[in-house]
């Protein structure tokens, strides 16, 4: 094997899981150890996989372009990213992309606290695609399918270091995403009937 450090997985999580993923950490004391984004439901994150409708992209840099983009999952909850002149892949497409787009994005989790303490996740977009709706739809059930895992989990698995973790840094029932997953897999079901009755 080579020394090389591998690419993290990017996991798959809905947009309220992520917005309430506000605890990080690192592994080791190295310098370049990747920071993790702690789950509410008991898994680490380093990437994120998200596919959803890009509805808004704005250039919030003052000095130089700094681009803010909001996608929204199938429950209309919102993955806020921000790409400047370090992430110019990321910057220049939510710079030529017409909202609302279908997009697929891995990126990185970012916490930072507000002045009055809220700590606030956005993502680092290390790439962005555009994608139709085919894409859209498969990642809703495959991140459906992860999140039921986790939970799973969660809840059976005594030895999950990551669970363990979860239930100290944060006090959320970890039901709400079992809700989150429901409404999500439903607004598909209803977006695919109304089509399906559109072309009657």
């Amino acid at each position: 094997m080579s020394g090389a450090p591998t690419r993290e997985v990017a996991r798959r999580v809905f947009a309220d899981e992520f917005n309430d993923a506000s605890y990080t950490f690192k592994e080791s004391d190295d310098e370049r150890a990747p920071v993790y984004v702690l789950l509410p439901t008991g898994e680490r994150a380093n990437r994120i996989f998200v596919v959803g409708t890009l509805t808004e992209t704005e250039d919030v840099g003052e000095d130089s372009e700094y681009w803010q983009g909001r996608v929204v999952d199938p429950n209309g909850d919102t993955f806020f990213m921000y790409a400047g002149q370090y992430q110019p892949d990321a910057a220049s497409m939510l710079r030529e992309l017409e909202p609302p787009a279908y997009v697929s994005v891995v990126g990185k989790p970012r916490t930072y606290e507000t002045d009055d303490g809220e700590v606030n996740v956005s993502l680092r977009p290390e790439s962005i695609s555009q994608v139709d709706e085919a894409t859209r739809d498969r990642w809703v059930v495959e991140t459906a399918e992860r999140t039921t895992e986790r939970i799973q989990r969660y809840e059976g698995d005594e030895t999950n270091e990551y669970a363990e973790m979860a239930r100290e840094e944060y006090d959320l029932p970890v039901e709400n995403y079992r809700r989150t997953v429901v409404g999500a897999l439903e607004s598909l079901e209803e977006e695919q009937r109304d089509e399906s009755e559109a072309t009657v």
